[in-house]
């Protein structure tokens, strides 16, 4: 990888004191891929975002065709850098993060994906799960991945595809995580960072912070399908070819950055350098994290390297499979007519729910859902969890399922938080579009009892990634990073409601262990 000093030399990036310089910042998530163009001061001249669907061809399964990442990532590249109407020679760099890409995209030997990449939500993997658990031991894999066996781990995937896909596995020779083939697209280099490489799991050793050879020899991987280059998520990959530059109507060799997973990135742009501090990013799903230097003994955590000093910092981290997803579903199939009605140029369909929902008691007046959409991660474990009203009545409304719902994405975080242990810190970092919801950023305080701080502008992993395209290129300091992101002011807990709440969500425990033996006979049937 390049120093400060090649990087400048090789790429022809002017003194930081010059002038004012511009960088990108691009995230690949589950279902949109965004970019942001700001300056060297920290302030957001553009952005873009390209949405997408989730293909979900069986239940349970998750996938998506690499080419959509790819196509969404140049077109809002392309849309920002148009939008912003800055001299394209004047942005100095772009780092791409993006969603954790489960198996990561199968890959033959002209680098052609064989067929679509199984994401974290994917749930298939359950069988070859179990064998690893009988075959190798979770004793074994703890001491050298730091991590279990679920079909939430990409290897898990990969042994899916080995046993259930012969005349694809055949033809991989490579699996890359999304961002990475994305920069692949874009500079015709290959690599992948410490933080998408350690939430492959069971084949990366943590402790040495490079591929287990022990662990991919008795599972049957080949070390060669894995990247060999691995990398920090500020380090330059290699500068934007011709080709793409002319597309994206930027200069040819423009440094493009490692980044890495969207929720650290995510983390990195709420300014979380250091140990000690518990932030939860919620989009599609939920990811709740403790960054730490010292081992956390937490219950069914997942772990991998963090975003910075990831040689040091760890990444200890809980959280729903679905979070904005369930309250999507919600609205986009209880909702219809908000939803015309927003398409037709009426008020958004969320803030409609929002107000009504904000009238309503905490509780729901003996509403509890359990957000289990796609069975659960960490820390359930879960494949045949489902998705559970408790509770219903003729006098409940809409309203009282949609707050129940917002619920039940904050007892989700606060069973993460439990599990994590404590010392998790005075309040909760919050990212994501939750931060929208006015009333769901009150429900997420007085459920956990903890206040919640939320960054002013909606542009966590975005402006993560500019982060690191900042210090990749040498332009800014981490000092300099740390001042950028501007928080609110604290959410306080309602003591009264955080009682309410906590008999709810006592509720909230037990109906899923009273339930989960018929979750299970319910998936068989």
């Amino acid at each position: 990888t390049l120093n400060s000093n090649s990087i400048h030399e090789k790429y022809k990036i002017p003194p930081g004191g010059r002038k004012i310089n511009y960088l990108l910042g691009t995230d690949i998530g589950t279902s949109g891929t965004k970019t942001i163009l700001m300056d060297t001061q920290g302030k957001l001249i553009a952005q873009n975002l390209q949405e997408y669907d989730v293909l979900t061809p069986k239940p349970l399964w998750a996938e998506q065709w690499p080419e959509v990442w790819e196509h969404a990532a140049l077109a809002s590249i392309k849309e920002t850098v148009k939008a912003s109407g800055i001299n394209p020679r004047d942005i100095r760099g772009i780092a791409i993060s993006g969603l954790y890409g489960g198996s990561g995209i199968p890959l033959d030997e002209l680098m052609n994906p064989v067929r679509p990449c199984m994401i974290w939500m994917d749930r298939r993997a359950d069988e070859e799960a179990s064998w690893v658990l009988e075959n190798i031991g979770e004793e074994k894999l703890l001491e050298i991945t730091h991590n279990g066996a679920d079909p939430y781990y990409g290897y898990t995937k990969i042994l899916w595809m080995k046993n259930h896909e012969p005349e694809n596995w055949e033809k991989t020779r490579m699996f890359l995580p999304p961002n990475d083939y994305v920069i692949y697209k874009m500079t015709g280099e290959i690599a992948i960072d410490y933080s998408s490489a350690g939430n492959i799991g069971g084949i990366f050793d943590m402790n040495r912070r490079e591929w287990s050879e022990e662990m991919m020899e008795a599972m049957g991987i080949p070390l060669s399908m894995m990247p060999q280059k691995i990398v920090d998520a500020t380090d330059v990959v290699e500068g934007l070819t011709e080709e793409m530059a002319q597309g994206l109507g930027l200069w040819e060799g423009i440094p493009v950055i490692a980044g890495g997973i969207d929720c650290e990135a995510a983390n990195r742009g709420l300014g979380v350098f250091d140990s000690g501090i518990y932030a939860a990013a919620i989009g599609t799903s939920m990811c709740a994290a403790l960054i730490s230097d010292k081992p956390v003994k937490g219950k069914g955590l997942i772990v991998w390297p963090y975003l910075y000093d990831a040689k040091k910092l760890s990444y200890y981290f809980a959280g729903g499979a679905t979070a904005g997803a369930i309250v999507k579903w919600f609205r986009n199939t209880i909702c219809q007519f908000e939803v015309e009605a927003e398409k037709a140029g009426g008020p958004k369909a969320y803030d409609v729910l929002n107000a009504e929902a904000e009238k309503l008691p905490a509780g729901s007046e003996g509403l509890v859902v359990l957000p289990y959409f796609m069975g659960e991660r960490s820390p359930v474990w879960d494949s045949d969890a489902k998705g559970t009203i408790l509770g219903l009545s003729l006098t409940h409304t809409r309203a009282h399922l949609y707050r129940a719902f917002l619920e039940a994405v904050a007892y989700s975080l606060r069973n993460a938080m439990e599990a994590t242990g404590e010392n998790l810190g005075e309040y909760i970092l919050l990212a994501g579009g939750v931060t929208k919801s006015k009333v769901w950023r009150q429900i997420f305080a007085d459920v956990t009892g903890y206040p919640v701080v939320c960054p002013i502008y909606d542009v966590e992993a975005n402006m993560g990634d500019v982060m690191l395209a900042g210090i990749g290129t040498g332009l800014l300091t981490y000092e300099q990073v740390k001042q950028w992101q501007v928080l609110d002011e604290k959410i306080m807990p309602n003591q009264q409601n955080h009682e309410k709440y906590n008999e709810y969500y006592a509720v909230y425990q037990s109906m899923y262990e009273n339930l989960k033996e018929d979750m299970k006979k319910l998936s068989k049937i």
